[in-house]
């Protein structure tokens, strides 16, 4: 009787093994099938000039975000979870965020610790139209306050394609004769790029959502969901920053990933606290302007990504407000430029008028605030801000981001006035005679142009 206990016990014992071995290989077979997909994170730790990783033990003064003093090493293989891949494992190597950080990004945000982000802003993502479409450069861009993020990156997409990447050939085929592949080599280099100047080429900070809460909620801080899971990795080499964007590039892109969100605590965190407090208005205390039950961006956070700096105002430099306190304008020229119109501003409100510094880019691309309505104008000649004379006659390509638009428009600029074309310009600008709001966009810049749209029907 005993030794058949005994058998009995061994051969469960058995069946217990070969079920854990099942198990292993079940879970070996999925760490295949995620690694093969990219969802896996067999990534390097942040690593600092030195190439040492970047510890959780180490801090900043004023902005609780870790500085390099020693080493630490990842774990060789890191899984995504399996329900969301846009969620990290919370053994990624980043360190977790605290209530004190939390409560800071909210407030720089929201100017309180209550307010949270709108569905619309959770949806927000960047994502891609089809490849090797009309549209294989753009973005997908939804409705709300994100837009103005997504459309201030395509800018930058628009200028990597066409200008950044290898290849001579700077026409609009190179916009769209582009893989999935090429997509997401674009947006982590835009993404990176944007976030190593808002740390001034000297440090960019990556914000991801893990499996675990770090923070938990209190009477004054109204919880999320995911900013409570975050953690932050910290770069001090641009191509390490890019690399690991694109490792995890499922995290900004995905349709759950929170993507725009995250990328805008990215930018702040980039950009520190105590930078974003120098750059800001007295007036101007947070980054976000409630709007019908969401939150538009301010002026800032489009600057932020444009300049690197969060200048809360659109002219040349710093001037003198109405009540004479000192208002911060932007400081330098930038690689995208910045037009804005519309039909409730005032010419005469000097604070509000673009200054040269947005309106004249390095590159022919503009962010366009039409009445609160974000798009891109763009050119595929480099030359055309470098020479006068190619600003006589010149194409312009735009993209609205509307669901409607199936491909960009192809404008013709002329700028230069003939003597006989005087009574058909008179006629134009006779009274009651309608312009399409990007026609008025068009000539903030070129006051006196004549747009062609080439057979497409005027819009937006």
């Amino acid at each position: 009787m005993a030794m058949e206990v005994s058998n009995q016990e061994q051969s469960s014992q058995e069946m217990d093994l070969e079920e854990i071995t099942r198990k292993i290989s079940f879970l070996d077979k999925w760490r295949e099938i995620f690694s093969y997909h990219g969802l896996g994170s067999n990534n390097p730790a942040p690593q600092n000039r030195e190439g040492n990783c970047i510890s959780a033990d180490e801090s900043e003064d004023g902005t609780g975000i870790p500085q390099p003093k020693g080493q630490r090493h990842l774990p060789s293989s890191s899984l995504c979870s399996i329900s969301n891949p846009s969620i990290i494992s919370s053994k990624s190597g980043g360190f977790p965020i605290s209530l004190a950080m939390a409560t800071k990004l909210r407030e720089s945000l929201f100017g309180n610790t209550v307010h949270v982000f709108s569905q619309e802003w959770k949806k927000a993502c960047f994502r891609f139209h089809d490849p090797f479409s009309d549209l294989a450069f753009a973005l997908e861009v939804g409705k709300g306050g994100a837009r103005s993020i997504q459309m201030a990156v395509q800018g930058f997409i628009i200028k990597y394609l066409l200008f950044t990447r290898e290849g001579k050939d700077c026409n609009f085929h190179r916009l769209v004769a582009i893989s999935k592949q090429e997509q997401e080599r674009a947006l982590a280099a835009v993404l990176a790029d944007i976030l190593w100047a808002a740390g001034e080429a000297q440090k960019a900070t990556l914000c991801l959502v893990t499996e675990e809460t770090y923070v938990a909620s209190t009477p004054d801080h109204s919880r999320d969901d995911f900013t409570e899971r975050l953690q932050l990795f910290e770069f001090l080499k641009k191509e390490a920053t890019e690399k690991f964007i694109y490792d995890h590039l499922q995290c900004f892109k995905g349709e759950a990933s929170h993507g725009v969100i995250l990328f805008l605590y990215s930018l702040i965190f980039s950009r520190t606290f105590e930078r974003l407090q120098n750059d800001l208005d007295v007036s101007t205390a947070h980054l976000l302007q409630p709007n019908a039950g969401g939150f538009l961006c301010r002026q800032a956070v489009v600057n932020m990504i444009l300049t690197g700096r969060a200048s809360p105002n659109v002219f040349n430099g710093c001037q003198n407000g109405k009540s004479q306190e000192l208002l911060h304008g932007v400081l330098a020229r930038s690689d995208i430029g910045y037009l804005q119109w519309s039909k409730d501003t005032s010419e005469d409100d000097r604070l509000s008028q673009v200054g040269s510094r947005l309106k004249t880019p390095k590159l022919p691309i503009w962010l366009c605030n039409i009445s609160g309505n974000y798009s891109v104008l763009f050119s595929t000649n480099r030359e055309l801000l470098s020479d006068w004379k190619m600003e006589r006659l010149f194409d312009l390509c735009f993209y609205s981001g509307q669901p409607s638009q199936k491909k960009p428009a192809h404008l013709t600029i002329d700028t230069h006035s003939h003597h006989w074309e005087r009574n058909q310009r008179a006629d134009e600008h006779r009274p009651g005679r309608w312009f399409s709001p990007v026609e008025m966009v068009i000539r903030t810049k070129w006051r006196e142009a004549s747009i062609n749209w080439n057979g497409t029907v005027p819009f937006f």
